[in-house]
């Protein structure tokens, strides 16, 4: 790997961030990640969300939001051929770090429940699976 750079993400960044997302097995994708619906997540949660390229070349991505309180990390991916180098932790480090600077003191990742290499990757860099809550939702437009 040469020059990594990890930047904020953008509406911009868009096409190439949802090509990685589908390609990317244990990422759920809804109508929540369209366009219109990333980009106003963006504005909401600014400088939160970033994005890691090698030689200029996407290489990972990850997006992440607050209610004010807790931070939230949604779609943490690296292509296939950049990951076991690290990306996935930096681009960690540097969400965590942002939600520092607001004052946050506890970050939540959402895991699809049959994505064993996503828990892997979370137990290795020190996060803890709790059993001790589970997700509920409800639709509101449907």
């Amino acid at each position: 790997m040469t020059a990594l750079e990890i930047h904020t993400m953008t509406d911009g960044d868009y096409p190439e961030i949802i090509q990685l997302w589908k390609s990317s097995p244990g990422i759920g994708l809804s109508d929540a990640d369209s366009q219109p619906n990333i980009a106003k997540f963006l504005i909401q949660n600014p400088e939160l969300s970033f994005i890691a390229r090698v030689d200029g070349v996407l290489a990972g991505a990850v997006l992440c939001g607050t209610d004010g309180r807790r931070g939230y990390l949604y779609h943490l991916a690296v292509s296939t051929a950049y990951r076991r180098l690290g990306i996935g932790k930096k681009l960690v480090q540097k969400v965590l770090n942002a939600l520092r600077e607001r004052n946050i003191e506890k970050c939540h990742i959402f895991v699809i429940a049959d994505n064993e290499e996503g828990e892997k990757f979370w137990k290795r860099i020190g996060w803890q699976k709790r059993d001790d809550i589970f997700v509920m939702s409800f639709n509101l437009m449907g």
